[in-house]
């Protein structure tokens, strides 16, 4: 019964919750058939003490098969040590574990807190070691024995207790090993793997080994770029790792990072073996931060080779499918296959192979002692590692639309090589040795490509296309934002975002202002109160460049949230005049980010500030003020003027 209503749930598109104790791998079996290979399966074990749970079978009554009272306590008894663990190698996606009442909490609120768009990471968090997890049967529950043989009564805290005692046995056991292996942790790691299901970044020091970067030049970067971006991480944390207990770069950023009051629980350093840090450590890392080379291959030594090791050769594999090669400062995110042996073993679910600056003459690209230029690299290196963490940790994109045009992806601020070539085939599509997993920038989920089959495929898509030409399409956005919202799609591959314009694309970009501006004089035509605004979000929430042409009269069902009013209502949103001109002077474009999100709900006319979105869009509609800012600047285009490039 369980399982054919279960597999029905999942035929309607719906996420199943089963409370069962599947006690060992044959009760799991046929639950684990559901779905199919599309179906995410993730296990909540609540490894509580049999102390408690012998307790709560005894205390209840009514119960549909009878487990109550004493009975219960001997059917807890005798299952207990039949008991088996569920593993990642049966067929589970994510196990979590839960031993106390706090774990339990916190496995329902963070399963609590999922929207539909949301995911969790891959992999297997919060096991504690082999040894950590003896229980105590009933007899032990009622009663132990102490060494001499004399019977003790057991505190009814002594499930919690035994926990706690757990908890250390992975550091005890490093002490015990030697210094190599020792544990030396900027905070008290409690529980070292209680908290692993928090998402956890693992990074060594870039460039100061065999690329030989200054180590306190290296050591103030790094506590400069951790001191900002922990407040954007959430929950999550950061970790710097390093194999010797001595290190010089881990006791600099250690001190640094004390002085300027980092918060050790978002923050630590951590001494041990990086390939090996739940195995050996007792601390685990989902995501593992790699130095690597430019062409991302194994070899050289170091982090490098361990890393590539660990993971098998399915990270090569993964990795090509990501990027062919790196350059200095940029990073790449690599999910990785269930399938590698440090998946299972030691929780990793994805790598980010970042490069940094090399400062040694016997190595490529060395730049001879111009620390100028060394520092603004390892900057950006360590920027576009913790940019890389913070979209694995949070996935966004835009959630409105019953989640159909939410965008989770994966920032890679590397580029596949771009053909040199600028010019625009005649068919429109200027094939960029692009692949179907999109540009530089992102990875696309299916329903965020859209756009791109549209302008891939005009012909195919007739009845919604108002305009095409060899290098634009123009459509109606399905989920306008105001009166009249159109989309300008530019027709090259290759181009999914801003993030992949540079200044060989400016003929290209006047051409989408171009095809804008005529619509938006078009429809202020037909009705000459509206007022228009043209321009491109900083990240967009669907795959290929498109020029947003939007009323400003924000009348509209599919105006919901606060992201979808920040989203054109701060910089954030690049006009495109300003798109233009930066191309023309600079080459490249400054592109906003998610931290405009965080804003005030104000109004885009008088500048008042709403409390919340019904409140903004009922003042919305009566608000007449001119659109000052607009006109100042040379962005709005109305019946009573226009600007032009």
């Amino acid at each position: 019964m369980c399982l054919s209503v279960a597999a029905a749930a999942l035929e309607y598109g719906k996420s199943v919750l089963i409370d069962r104790c599947n006690i060992d791998k044959e009760q799991r079996a046929d639950f684990l058939k559901l779905g199919g290979s599309e179906t995410e399966k993730h296990a909540v074990v609540l490894d509580l003490p049999n102390s408690l749970c012998i307790s709560r079978s005894v205390k209840r009554s009514g119960h549909e098969g009878k487990l109550q009272g004493g009975r219960a306590a001997q059917v807890v008894n005798h299952m207990a040590p039949k008991k088996e663990l569920p593993k990642l190698s049966e067929g589970f996606n994510r196990i979590m574990f839960c031993y106390n009442e706090k774990d339990v909490k916190e496995a329902i609120k963070l399963y609590g807190s999922l929207s539909l768009c949301d995911s969790l990471p891959f992999g297997c968090f919060g096991q504690k070691s082999v040894d950590s997890m003896v229980q105590v049967g009933i007899r032990s529950f009622f009663k132990k024995q102490d060494t001499s043989g004399n019977a003790k009564s057991v505190p009814e805290d002594s499930g919690n207790q035994g926990a706690e005692a757990g908890s250390h046995t992975a550091g005890d056991a490093l002490e015990k090993k030697g210094k190599h292996d020792k544990v030396d942790v900027t905070i008290s790691i409690s529980g070292s793997t209680a908290s692993c299901s928090i998402p956890t970044l693992a990074f060594p020091s870039i460039s100061t080994a065999d690329f030989q970067f200054d180590l306190e030049k290296a050591s103030d970067i790094i506590v400069e770029q951790v001191e900002e971006y922990i407040g954007r991480i959430g929950e999550a944390k950061l970790v710097m790792v390093d194999l010797s207990h001595g290190s010089k770069i881990l006791s600099l950023v250690k001190t640094k990072a004390a002085k300027k009051n980092i918060d050790s629980n978002k923050f630590s350093t951590f001494v041990g073996d990086i390939t090996q840090l739940r195995s050996c450590g007792g601390l685990s890392c989902n995501v593992i931060a790699n130095p690597t080379n430019w062409e991302i291959k194994p070899g050289g030594g170091g982090v490098n080779a361990a890393v590539f090791k660990a993971a098998g050769f399915v990270l090569e594999v993964a990795t090509k499918e990501r990027a062919e090669k790196l350059a200095a400062g940029e990073c790449v995110v690599v999910p990785l296959p269930s399938s590698s042996p440090w998946f299972g073993a030691e929780g990793v679910t994805h790598v980010i192979h970042v490069l940094g600056p090399n400062m040694n003459p016997k190595r490529p690209n060395c730049l001879k002692d111009d620390y100028t230029k060394g520092c603004k690299i390892l900057r950006e290196a360590y920027s576009s590692l913790f940019e890389g963490f913070a979209s694995i940790v949070k996935p966004y994109g835009n959630k409105d639309q019953n989640g159909k045009r939410a965008a989770a992806y994966v920032p890679e601020n590397n580029k596949k090589t771009k053909d040199s070539s600028s010019s625009l085939s005649k068919s429109g599509v200027n094939n960029r040795n692009q692949d179907e997993q999109g540009s530089n920038t992102k990875t696309w989920n299916p329903w965020a490509q859209a756009l791109h089959k549209i302008a891939m495929s005009p012909d195919s898509h007739k009845d919604i296309v108002l305009e095409v030409s060899d290098h634009v399409v123009v459509i109606k956005d399905s989920y306008p934002k105001a009166q009249q919202h159109l989309l300008v799609i530019a027709r090259c591959h290759g181009l999914d975002s801003l993030a992949d314009v540079s200044g060989e694309d400016i003929p290209l970009m006047k051409e989408m202002h171009d095809v804008g501006l005529k619509w938006a004089e078009k429809l202020i035509l037909e009705n000459n109160s509206l007022e228009f605004r043209l321009g491109y979000h900083s990240i967009p929430s669907m795959r290929q460049l498109h020029l947003h042409v939007i009323s400003q009269d924000f009348d509209s069902t599919h105006l919901k949230n606060k992201k979808h009013w920040l989203s054109f209502n701060t910089p954030f949103f690049l006009d495109s005049v300003n798109v233009v001109k930066q191309l023309e002077e600079a080459g490249e474009l400054r592109l906003g980010n998610e931290s405009f999100f965080d804003g005030v709900l104000r109004c885009h006319r008088c500048l008042s500030v709403n409390p919340n979105m019904p409140k903004l869009k009922n003042h919305l509609r009566s608000c007449k003020d001119p659109l000052t800012f607009l006109i100042q600047n040379g962005y709005l285009i109305s019946s009573e003027g226009k600007y032009s490039r």
